[in-house]
């Protein structure tokens, strides 16, 4: 391995450690408490040296945003792999999409509510975030209805999904309720749109 080789591996190694760092601190005491004074202790790196990879606090939640929407897609692909039929695929999502937001709230916020300097609906978004989207579409693609653009009805079936997941967290609403909220969701929402030839053969 060249000089150069070895730097580079060293940098990216360095760099993970801080989005590691920083997303255990954001999970265990909210994201007020990730500072780059706090990550820097932390790491037991200098300020400068977390400063040459990150321009700040902004840059550090945009790379924890985009490795969980990579984690994120991979769990809703699995969810939906692992069952049959229209009907159960996408209760599966809903209900994949929901654990992750319950289990990961710091990253989920980083994703779905902070400023990470990240495009979204644009042409330069990131791939992560392109992808997840992706997941979500490739499952509810195919119960849209073929007078319903799929991109459309993928939008609206993620903003309910999300609204369950942050009105849930904030107490809105009681999660006693949660698998009741994907039901009527599944059932309502999808069915309606579905193509109904598809749903009746489950």
């Amino acid at each position: 391995m060249s000089v150069q080789e070895r730097k580079q591996r060293e940098r990216a190694e360095r760099e993970r450690l801080i989005v590691a760092t920083a997303r255990e601190l954001a999970e265990q005491q909210g994201w007020d408490a990730v500072t780059t004074r706090r990550l820097a202790e932390r790491i037991e790196y200098s300020q400068p040296v977390l400063y040459s990879h990150f321009r700040g606090k902004r840059e550090i939640i945009g790379a924890v945003a985009l490795q969980g929407a990579t984690e994120m897609a991979a769990v809703m692909r699995a969810a939906t792999a692992a069952v049959d039929g229209p009907r159960e695929r996408v209760a599966a999502l809903a209900r994949a999409y929901l654990d992750f937001a319950e289990r990961n709230p710091a990253v989920y916020d980083a994703i779905f509510q902070l400023d990470g300097g990240l495009a979204y609906a644009q042409e330069d978004t990131p791939e992560p975030l392109k992808d997840a989207f992706a997941a979500l579409l490739e499952c509810l693609g195919e119960v849209a209805g073929d007078d319903v653009d799929p991109g459309l009805f993928t939008e609206v079936f993620w903003a309910s999904v999300h609204g369950v997941a942050t009105l849930t967290r904030s107490g809105r609403l009681p999660p006693e309720y949660t698998e009741l909220r994907v039901e009527l969701l599944v059932d309502r929402l999808a069915i309606v749109l579905a193509r109904p030839s598809e749903w009746s053969r489950q």
